[in-house]
């Protein structure tokens, strides 16, 4: 029997299925594929639910073609402007003076003790650090002597009904959601260098109507944000600009769009259709820099403030690593990096072997990441800690058991 998996990315601008399969020395490839456009999302928020089941079902009927087998879950990717991420301490008394496993799901539980509203649920639970007495920067506290716990951790949380929405999608669609991942999550364990996120490193994903963030250091979680602008904006602004449509408005941004104008030349020029049976009209390139690039720089702008937000904006050792759609615009990393003032590269899904060459790409690694989550590769380095109630009354039954004897 063929053992397959599944991640779908379900983005504002598209859904993008990937199926795997295990293969019998341990190694997974991917075996199959569906891209497809979609009109359900705004700025990461389901909108439109019939629109996006279409999209989600044409995605998935093509991967499942050419896989040749069929699937019923898949870890989904989430996004969206309502994701919040916060930090969080806790601090518990080490029973039996050694640190056991117990006491680590102790000390996350006090961690994650925080107030959170109930129109939302917890993504994820992302250790940071833990300090056994006074020793801190501890990565694996289980087997060190001492007599207090404390632990640092990063919470993602998202809106209910946001869940509950892609997830009758998901159903309508015939898939199960096995699982809800944090996208820039997904993102980073397909682009990044594990040396990257020793160093500190921001990946920052441009998507079409969102931006996400997550920051590294010292191979930890230190901040996540989501802005509510995207690469639709610019496709916007450029239809605006050149009173041309939406559709020839995005064709010319992803064939001709610069964020920097230090890239063109002046001699060249743009083809631009009219509107309203409006003849062509010619236009030089520069000037569709013109209107891309304040853009740009304001999305820049808005990701430097979340980076000096994240307390580690100084110790960005690796730079920032730009994903999605949008980094592929000409002249990106040179206004990226001038703004900055770190190294900036592009990310690709690089972790994932047996990635097709035509998902080579940007926009891809989030869902090459969702492909990683669930063949369970990357698990233990995501940190993702899920407690269901029987594990917490267990842990309080057993707790109350060794207290009384």
């Amino acid at each position: 029997m063929r053992n397959v998996f599944s991640g779908v990315d379900v983005g504002t601008s598209k859904v993008c299925a990937l199926i795997g399969e295990s293969a019998a020395e341990g190694a997974s490839a991917v075996v199959g594929y569906g891209v497809v456009p979609c009109t359900g999302l705004r700025r990461g928020v389901v909108v439109n639910i019939e629109a996006t089941v279409e999209a989600l079902r044409a995605a998935i009927g093509e991967a499942e073609k050419a896989a040749g087998a069929r699937i019923s879950n898949a870890v989904v990717g989430v996004a969206g402007a309502h994701i919040r991420g916060l930090n969080s301490h806790g601090i518990v008394a080490v029973r039996g003076g050694e640190v056991g496993p117990r006491d680590v799901e102790r000390v996350i539980e006090a961690a994650r003790a925080v107030a959170i509203p109930l129109d939302r649920q917890v993504l994820h639970i992302l250790p940071q650090q833990f300090a056994v007495d006074d020793q801190d920067g501890v990565r694996d506290p289980i087997g060190m002597a001492g007599v207090r716990l404390e632990a640092r951790i990063h919470i993602v949380t998202a809106a209910q009904s946001y869940g509950q929405n892609l997830y009758k999608c998901c159903e309508r669609s015939a898939i199960s959601a096995g699982e809800f991942m944090f996208e820039p999550l997904a993102s980073a364990d397909a682009a990044l260098f594990a040396e990257e996120r020793e160093l500190g490193v921001a990946l920052v994903d441009i998507g079409g109507g969102t931006t996400d963030i997550i920051v590294f250091h010292n191979g930890a979680v230190m901040h996540t944000a989501v802005l509510p602008v995207g690469g639709s904006h610019l496709t916007s602004d450029v239809a605006a600009g050149l009173r041309t449509p939406l559709s020839e408005a995005e064709r010319l941004k992803v064939n001709y769009g610069v964020a920097t104008n230090q890239v063109v030349g002046h001699e060249e020029v743009v083809r631009v259709p009219g509107v309203g049976g409006r003849e062509h009209r010619e236009i030089q390139r520069r000037l569709l820099g013109e209107i891309i690039e304040p853009r740009m720089e304001e999305i820049f702008a808005m990701v430097q403030r979340e980076l000096l937000r994240s307390g580690v904006a100084d110790c960005l050792g690796s730079g920032i690593v730009l994903a999605g759609g949008t980094s592929l615009l000409e002249g990106t990393q040179e206004l990226a990096e001038r703004i900055f003032g770190l190294p900036v590269r592009r990310g690709l899904p690089i972790n994932l072997k047996g990635m097709p060459e035509d998902l080579m790409k940007p926009m891809y690694t989030t869902a090459a990441g969702l492909l990683m989550r669930a063949a369970g590769g990357r698990a233990h380095a995501n940190g993702i800690f899920r407690y269901g109630k029987w594990g917490r009354l267990r842990s309080r039954v057993t707790d109350w058991v060794r207290d009384f004897f």
